[in-house]
């Protein structure tokens, strides 16, 4: 291995160097999401890729795609992204040759503090031990860049493929109708069925942040009656008054997900696609689908840049469609991390159909 000669200073100049070319190159791709088709086609990737940020599922998204116009990676989207060591564990190697895409990863430190006084944290240094009283958490100081590789860019070991999610037209998984039913009275509201839009002023669906109800028509198949009602849910984690500040602690809430964004535009953009990306996670038939045009919504908030807009908006509801995602005990799409493989005969463990639960989720950047 080649020693690396460089002075602390000038590993420090290259790796700000990386991120300025790595933050180009971000923006660059949340500039092409002008049209809703792009952000709808963004919104599927980011919930095929749910795993990373939405900043990192950009990043992805553009370096493969210029990898495949090159003719480096055969297939035009990736589908298990990973880490150089991640793919050794597995029993993959990255091919000769192969350029990893540049994604954002973070940098943590433990940080010690009390709960009851947001100004008493601080950051830990090695070794050292929290006051008494204190607690210990770690929390994002920044980001540096790191590199992941498509399974296409690897050989070895053979993955194994999870069963594919199919469901006839119009159908919805088991379970999640009733799941999502469950968050909506879990925040406190009623949820009630009525005949057609005629009792909803020509809506799908309604919530009624004063009288805390959700409505959703009863004449819509069960895959649209879903939808909607993942849209209202939306609505409710999102939108209820008093959601304009985020709750302080000692840990960085995802940027863009504290409080409740006063664009009222922005705020169903959010709705319908927390939905979409709900709904793209199940396998559900989105022909028909839409969302918003960016150029409709991400220009119109005065005094805000239209790509902090889109990060900013994106953020909200990747957060949002996680925490949704991971309440609900449903047959779901691979998230695009690698599945391990099959236990041996001597660890096999008992199957299970739920599908397997993220413990963590961080701030933007921090995913990988």
């Amino acid at each position: 291995m080649r020693n690396d000669t460089r002075t602390l200073d000038e590993k420090i100049a290259d790796r700000n160097t990386k991120l300025d070319a790595l933050q180009d190159k971000l923006t660059a791709a949340v500039e092409r999401l002008i049209t809703g088709e792009d952000w709808q086609r963004a919104l599927t990737f980011a919930a095929q890729f749910r795993s990373r940020s939405f900043n990192n599922t950009l990043l992805i998204w553009a370096q493969h795609s210029a990898a495949h116009a090159r003719g480096i990676v055969p297939a035009e989207l990736p589908t298990y992204v990973a880490g150089f060591q991640q793919w050794r564990a597995l029993g993959r190697q990255v091919m000769k040759g192969q350029p990893g895409y540049q994604i954002l990863a973070p940098v943590t430190a433990r940080m010690a503090g009390r709960d009851d006084d947001p100004d008493s944290w601080h950051r830990l240094a090695k070794g050292q031990k929290p006051a008494p009283g204190e607690i210990v958490r770690s929390r994002m100081i920044g980001v540096r860049p790191a590199y992941v590789w498509d399974i296409s860019q690897t050989d070895g070991a053979p993955i194994p493929e999870r069963p594919a999610v199919a469901l006839p037209a119009g159908q919805a998984p088991p379970g999640l109708w009733d799941g999502l039913a469950a968050q909506v009275a879990a925040l406190g509201y009623d949820l009630r069925l009525v005949p057609d839009t005629g009792a909803l002023d020509g809506a799908s669906g309604r919530t009624t942040y004063a009288s805390r109800l959700v409505e959703i028509r009863s004449d819509l198949d069960p895959s649209g009656q879903a939808a909607v009602l993942a849209h209202e849910l939306a609505h409710a984690m999102l939108h209820a008054p008093g959601r304009d500040s985020a709750p302080e602690d000692g840990t960085s809430p995802e940027p863009g997900s504290e409080g409740r964004s006063p664009h009222r535009g922005i705020r169903e953009v959010e709705a319908d696609s927390v939905a979409y990306m709900v709904a793209a996670a199940h396998g559900l038939d989105l022909t028909g689908s839409t969302v918003p045009y960016v150029s409709g919504w991400a220009t119109t908030v005065a005094g805000s840049d239209p790509v902090q807009t889109i990060q900013s908006t994106a953020a909200r509801v990747r957060t949002t469609a996680l925490t949704i995602l991971d309440q609900l005990d449903t047959q779901q799409t691979p998230d695009g991390t690698p599945p391990a493989p099959a236990p041996g005969p001597t660890d096999r463990q008992a199957p299970s159909s739920a599908p397997a639960r993220r413990t963590t989720h961080s701030a933007e950047g921090v995913s990988l």
